[in-house]
Order: structure tokens, then sequence, then C-alpha cells
């Protein structure tokens, strides 16, 4: 039987939390009941001012308020005006990271992702835990864990976007 992620796998490091989310199950109930599944392949982990790629790295303002507060909310932004990207706060308050949830194993790329499974603005500041229409999940899926830079930051300079936060679920055969 699948396991919903708790509060307590939000509440670390995001380096951490970006690895071990690679492989499971992110879930998605509609309206009417209907319950759709995909897993999550690649992650990418952005974390604390410091990080030019991250959104925290112009300081708190209203919207990277919610990288800021607690651990397992979910933080979603429009990008490009047009793509809904999802991301889970993780770590300590008031120290700004969270994963962004960058493909599915049947739906490659972080925008693909959010239109396939229904996300939209409307998820941001909501907690991803004991949430009835959006949750993770782990069946016990270990997969082969690959690193490579992190895609679409080139306005972060060199190191920023040649660290390699990207995590890669590589699955087999």
């Amino acid at each position: 039987m699948n396991k919903k992620l708790n509060e307590e796998f939000f509440h670390r490091d995001v380096m951490t939390v970006a690895r071990e989310l690679a492989g499971k199950i992110l879930v998605r109930r509609l309206d009417d009941g209907t319950e759709i599944r995909e897993r999550i392949a690649e992650t990418e982990a952005y974390g604390g001012e410091e990080d030019l790629g991250c959104h925290a790295s112009k300081g708190r303002t209203k919207r990277t308020e919610i990288l800021y507060g607690e651990s397992g909310v979910i933080y979603v932004y429009l990008c490009y005006g047009m793509h809904w990207m999802m991301n889970v706060v993780t770590g300590e308050k008031d120290e700004p990271q969270g994963v962004l949830l960058r493909a599915g194993t049947e739906h490659c790329g972080p925008a693909k992702l959010t239109k396939y499974l229904c996300i939209d603005g409307s998820f941001n500041g909501r907690k991803i835990c004991g949430n009835d229409s959006i949750w993770l999940e782990d069946d016990g899926c270990r997969p082969e864990i690959k690193t490579a830079p992190r895609v679409g930051i080139d306005y972060a300079g060199n190191y920023w976007k040649n660290v390699e936060r990207r995590f890669i679920a590589v699955f087999g055969e």
C-alpha cells in the first residue's frame, strides 16, 4: 500500500528532499473524485537567498513569502505568463527553499506536468500534507538518481546555472 508523505518528509534540507522526491507519486483528485497519478521523474532544488536561481535571491517579496514559511506548502507560480510551475517548500521557517517538480515519467516538463494534473495558481499556499485534492505518495520505488544542472536559469550566472541541483530518476527496464 502506498504511504502518503508527511510533513516531516519536507521538514529537511532542500537537497535531500529533492533527491528523495524523484520516484515518488504525485496524486491529484479532481472535483468529480477521479484520481490522476504521475511518478516524478525529475526535480530541482532551489535554496536560500544566496542561490541566484532561487526566487528568494531577491529577498522577501509578496511572491516569495511562501518560500520563507512552513515546509510542506505548495508554491505555484506562473512562468512566461502562461505556464504553471509547482514547487513544495522544504526546510526551516525563514530559510527559503523549495523543490520544483520538473517532470513526470509521462509528462516531461514542469508545465506539461501541471497541465496534465490540472494544477494552477489556486494551489499556491496550500499544504500538500493532509490535502484531499493533491498529495505525494511513496510506493517503495527507489530508482537510481543522476544529477545534472538545472534548466532555464542562465540569468543566475555561471556557477548557479551549472551547479548540479537537478535530480533525475533512472528506472530499471
